[in-house]
């Protein structure tokens, strides 16, 4: 079996992914700002990075910031990785990020350049947005008793769970290159997947959408983070809702 560093391993893709390869007989390490003993920020790099990259036959890159900025930690990383002889990188990124101008998504689309630049074998899966981020926005929206939602926009959220067995599947295989994009069941409007929210959590508020305006928007509304025909996720939000409920 090979010896795996997971970036952002504590974080919501980063641990099932680090649960799944250690399932499957794996050797893991986690890596991430507090997790010792490979506590490092990758923004810097320095000695604790090279103790965690030592050894190492691949790297799943899971670490990321909503607030963008992530090719310089992605610098930092591959720099280490080529030092330390790690033979593949497999990096998570979102569908559309080369359709939609939004500054997360440019960020992210940089950092695959990176990666295919990196000299390193690699592999790039682009997935659709995760139920839990859906789940936190909807939360957010939902603290006034309006809830304003951008008009005209859908969604394709797919299971977190599902996203990390496809990353650890990845991870023990020969690189791969760019390989096919995974989105969730289900193209939904906002308003529908806002509705299942507010059933599931027993909120009453009324739902208002709010045309907005700039690139980004247009091409959210266009579906340009959509990926209809790749919808292979099983989990629909609803399953989500129930089973998180449950817990």
């Amino acid at each position: 079996m090979s010896t795996i560093l997971v970036t952002g391993g504590t974080g919501t893709l980063g641990r099932l992914v680090t649960a799944r390869l250690r399932a499957d007989g794996h050797e893991v390490r986690v890596l991430s700002r507090h997790a010792q003993p490979y506590a490092v920020d990758l923004r810097e790099g320095g000695p604790g990075l090279d103790a965690a990259v030592a050894g190492v036959d691949t790297i799943v890159h899971c670490a990321t910031s909503p607030r963008g900025g992530d090719e310089r930690p992605a610098e930092v990383l591959i720099a280490a990785a080529r030092k330390a002889g790690v033979g593949h990188l497999v990096y998570i990124s979102i569908v559309g990020v080369d359709r939609v101008p939004f500054g997360y998504y440019k960020s992210k689309l940089a950092v695959e350049e990176l990666v295919e630049a990196s000299g390193l074998g690699w592999t790039v899966l682009r997935a659709t947005q995760f139920h839990d981020l859906l789940l936190q926005l909807f939360e957010g929206l939902a603290k006034v008793p309006v809830m304003l939602l951008p008009a005209g926009v859908s969604d394709q959220p797919v299971e977190t769970a599902e996203v990390a067995a496809r990353l650890a599947e990845l991870a023990a295989g020969a690189p791969a290159g760019r390989v096919e994009d995974l989105a969730g069941p289900e193209v939904r409007t906002l308003e529908s997947l806002a509705r299942a929210y507010l059933k599931a959590s027993g909120r009453r508020r009324a739902l208002v959408n709010v045309p907005l305006w700039g690139a980004a928007y247009r091409q959210f509304r266009a579906g340009g983070h959509l990926a209809p025909e790749h919808a292979v996720g099983k989990g629909t939000f609803e399953q989500y809702l129930a089973a998180r409920s449950r817990r």
